[in-house]
């Protein structure tokens, strides 16, 4: 039984092998209607979710299993003191995997030391969140044709920003990807991305401020939110949250195949009239994520491909 609660959890060639079952459902959906027939996802959310919580149970319904769980933390026994590893204990009784996301990190890590059904890291804290980051890498390889040689700007809350930190583990592995980080001092990347990720393994960035200046260079610009929900200081919030705003104008510094992705939810952080650009690709984004949780739910059910 395997467990993903880590980006570096599967190869790069296992990757590369989920992606191409993702893009193999992608074009052939039907053929996939059944295979998990009889099974069961349980998506535990501890904390709020739209687009991760919808795209999992999207994903086991396409596969033809069927869903159960809960969207907060107040909705379950979690209200009442239940600890992780009782609830995943029960869980197990219930259900054939576990997508979980929790504010505390760790939280996934415990859950799968106690469960017998995989555990999937939805998302915990500021720290992981993998299966944004095989949605990433799927949209990205499949926008650009390679997850080698390009040049990626992550831009805006990269302190907090648990995708940000995934997609940097991600593409680590991969030859001649250099990295711009985009942000105010006040976000910058952690000090163990910094030393422990991206120094360590001979990578190389650059960290700027200036989101204009950086366009020019850029194949994918990675946009996020600054996310209120992390900061202890709503002064701070407020003073940060427009500190870059994506418009036609900066669009236009960029590349004619520059493409932009986002995990969303966005707040004002890309101008809605930047959506009608063919380079936008962060709905493409979403879709793209159903895909990939449904490879990675057969994956980790080793539910074998339809013939």
């Amino acid at each position: 039984m395997r467990h993903l609660l880590n980006p570096l959890d599967f190869s790069v060639e296992e990757i590369s092998s989920l992606l191409d079952l993702a893009s193999d459902i992608e074009h052939n959906l039907p053929r996939y209607a059944h295979v998990c027939d009889g099974k069961k996802i349980a998506t535990l959310f501890y904390e709020p979710s739209t687009r991760t919580r919808l795209s999992f149970e999207s994903a086991m319904l396409n596969l033809g299993g069927s869903v159960l769980g809960f969207s907060s933390a107040s909705s379950s026994s979690a209200a009442k003191g239940e600890s992780v590893s009782d609830t995943i204990r029960m869980v197990s009784c219930y259900a054939d995997i576990c997508a979980m996301r929790h504010p505390k990190e760790g939280a996934p890590l415990v859950a799968s030391l106690h469960s017998s059904i995989p555990v999937i890291n939805a998302g915990d804290g500021g720290h992981q969140h993998p299966t944004q980051t095989l949605t990433d890498l799927m949209t990205i390889r499949s926008l650009l044709g390679r997850l080698d040689n390009m040049t990626v700007g992550l831009c805006g809350d990269l302190k907090f920003g648990r995708t940000v930190h995934s997609l940097i583990n991600a593409l680590v592995r991969y030859p001649n990807v250099r990295f711009l980080l985009i942000s105010p001092t006040e976000l910058k990347i952690p000090e163990y991305i910094r030393e422990d990720v991206l120094r360590a393994n001979n990578i190389e960035f650059v960290e700027v401020d200036s989101l204009d200046a950086a366009m020019p260079e850029l194949d994918i610009l990675y946009m996020t939110r600054v996310q209120r929900e992390r900061f202890f200081n709503e002064e701070d919030y407020i003073r940060l949250k427009d500190c870059y705003i994506l418009d036609k104008a900066k669009m236009k510094l960029a590349k004619d195949h520059m493409f932009v992705l986002h995990p969303l939810p966005r707040v004002n952080e890309i101008s809605v009239e930047v959506d009608d650009d063919p380079r936008a690709a962060y709905f493409r984004q979403v879709q793209y994520g159903v895909y990939v949780r449904m490879a990675l739910i057969m994956t980790l059910l080793e539910v074998a491909k339809p013939c």
